[in-house]
């Protein structure tokens, strides 16, 4: 899972949204490109410049993981006015691009045009759906707004000027989001009860006796050398002042409300359907995150198949390692025996690096082009860690001053099972999430919302293709790992069915646990963690096996169509050589490449 404050499960301190209800994605901006020189293509660079820059200063949290330093001292105005403000500059956006003629445009113009104007479509089409009413989501808001140090650099004393600057700003952006929860409460717009219940006890970290122990003050408990030990002392009385007189209230004041004040108020259905205008509303997401055209029935039935399919796989491993009991029983061997294990976070941690470092030498085997910019392995912070996924990526900064870093579950290590470990690593960090941003930040001469954008088909459609390029690496030779792979297979296939299950098909939270427990070897607290996250993200989940099943389906169709011809090395880079597109736009990019290489010597 991706995790980004461009997009909605993004970063717990992204405070545009809950992973529910995010803001649309902030787009463009040009990159250097070799001419620009037809009126048409002018407007259009000059727009995706002017985009970009709105984005950065009316986003400042994407700003900051972006690596641009500039709005470190602020967060988002969540007010009412200034999110109409910028919704209407999506409305102006897309009236400008409207107005410049597409057919003046050269062949990558009109791609970067046409990716532009879908993003932007979708962006104002969601507006009506009122989404920033539910600001807080169980992976993240403004009661884990912390979470945005883990990418602030931190080098000068500027920079942790800035941190209190934004500390000081917290109880304005509180009182924001406190209001959007009042409005979503009188219009019907509330997450389900059964999620907000574990919130209380994210706001209840920040009520600390000891500034010191507070989440904001990590940064202030280390200093780089260049700051010197009067100003370092300053920043630290300033941050305990903070923290104590101005951030421990606003916390304080804000678990009261939500406890006595909003979570009765939050519905007690879990469907999307449920909502104002929900069954149109889930009909959207489902189409935006799969950036296709099935429908919840279709999306369902397909997700039945592949169900079907990859239990009789399971079945084969089964057999091969000897085990004698029914599926069911095998899972919870998998589940329970302590040999799958590791007994302490230390030895999970050391291991996932282990992994990672495995994987690395194996990359040429399936990739002529491997990204400049490096990665890293961290323990996913312990304030959120128990309601969160078991790893997810968080992509580098643009200008290569931070890597990208893979985040790891560490709380309950006897719930994280070795098996799966392999198939996790190769998703979120490479060949999968890392390779697909580090490879679009690189790409040349085109307009950079291209370089970092985000559609969740085809970023989580290649981490789940990048799990099976474990077989073509040589990394599955055991068959415990074979069936981790097929774990996760299962994963994203089961989302087809529990996802359209619960938000159009009526399906009791329970009833997509029990069909999630028995079809997949995932540890319960990993299945309960998904299936919430599914009621609280409507749509997300079916991205995956819909942009994997089109991968697989067009590297198969190149391999027969090219025969001698297809390299598998060749055809992942032209994958990844487009930057993250809709799955229509990938095809017809498959297509022209098959075309260019068939006609090659």
């Amino acid at each position: 899972m991706l995790r980004h404050a461009l997009l909605a499960a993004a970063v717990a301190a992204c405070l545009s949204a809950s992973p529910a209800f995010a803001q649309a994605p902030s787009t463009t901006r040009v990159a250097p490109t070799a001419s620009v020189q037809s009126p048409a293509a002018k407007a259009l660079h000059a727009l995706f410049d002017e985009e970009w820059e709105r984005g950065m200063r009316e986003n400042p949290e994407e700003a900051s993981w972006r690596g641009d330093k500039r709005y470190n001292d602020r967060w988002t105005d969540m007010s009412l006015p200034a999110i109409e403000q910028r919704m209407e500059g999506d409305r102006k956006a897309l009236q400008r691009l409207k107005a410049i003629d597409r057919n003046a445009l050269t062949e990558d113009d009109r791609l970067s045009y046409d990716v532009f104007a879908l993003s932007l479509e979708k962006a104002v089409e969601r507006q009506k759906y009122r989404e920033y009413l539910q600001p807080i989501g169980l992976s993240g808001g403004v009661q884990t707004a912390e979470g945005i140090a883990e990418v602030l650099p931190f080098a000068t004393v500027k920079d942790y000027r800035d941190w209190l600057a934004r500390m000081r700003a917290l109880p304005k952006l509180i009182e924001q989001n406190q209001a959007l929860l009042r409005e979503g409460a009188a219009s019907g717009n509330t997450p389900p009860r059964v999620l907000m219940e574990r919130v209380p006890a994210q706001i209840q970290s920040q009520l600390v006796d000891d500034p010191a122990k507070s989440p904001f003050y990590k940064p202030f408990a280390k200093f780089p050398d260049a700051i010197s030990p009067a100003d370092r002392a300053a920043l630290q009385a300033e941050a305990k002042q903070v923290i104590a007189k101005d951030i421990v209230p606003a916390y304080r004041q804000f678990a009261t409300f939500f406890k006595d004040d909003y979570l009765p108020r939050t519905r007690t259905s879990i469907a999307a359907v449920d909502l104002p205008d929900g069954k149109a509303y889930y009909d959207f997401v489902a189409r935006y995150f799969t950036t296709t055209d099935l429908s919840a029935d279709q999306i369902h039935q397909i997700g039945l198949k592949e169900v079907a399919r990859i239990r009789a796989e399971m079945e084969k491993i089964k057999a091969e390692v000897g085990f004698k009991g029914t599926l069911p029983e095998f899972f919870e061997h998998l589940r329970t025996d302590p040999k799958f294990f590791y007994k302490t976070p230390q030895e999970l941690f050391t291991a996932y690096q282990a992994i990672s470092k495995r994987i690395d030498p194996e990359l040429v085997k399936v990739f002529k082009t491997i990204p400049r910019l490096p990665y890293g392995v961290r323990p996913i912070p312990d304030n959120i860690a128990p309601d969160t996924t078991t790893a997810y990526y968080q992509p580098g900064a643009v200008d290569g001053t931070r890597a990208g870093f893979y985040y790891v579950n560490l709380y309950k290590p006897e719930v994280r099972p070795k098996w799966e470990m392999m198939p996790l690593s190769l998703h979120e960090a490479v060949p999968g999430h890392h390779f697909q941003f580090a490879r679009g930040m690189e790409l040349p001469d085109v307009p950079m919302f291209r370089r970092v954008g985000y559609f969740v088909a085809y970023g989580e459609g290649w981490g789940l293709y990048a799990e099976r390029l474990g077989y073509d690496m040589g990394l599955y030779d055991d068959p415990y790992d074979r069936m981790g792979q097929l774990a996760y297979d299962m994963w994203r296939a089961v989302r087809l069915v529990v996802d359209t299950g619960m938000h159009s098909k009526g399906w009791t939270r329970d009833q997509a646990i029990a069909f999630f427990m028995d079809n997949s070897p995932k540890t319960r607290q990993d299945v309960v963690n998904e299936i919430d996250r599914y009621i609280g993200w409507p749509g997300q989940a079916l991205a995956y096996k819909i942009g994997q099943l089109k991968i697989s389906e067009l590297r198969e169709k190149a391999s027969k169509q090219l025969g001698p011809k297809f390299d598998l090395r060749e055809f992942n880079d032209a994958v990844l050589e487009t930057g993250s597109v809709p799955l229509e736009a990938l095809e017809a990019h498959i297509d022209d490449w098959m075309s260019r290489r068939a006609r090659e010597p």
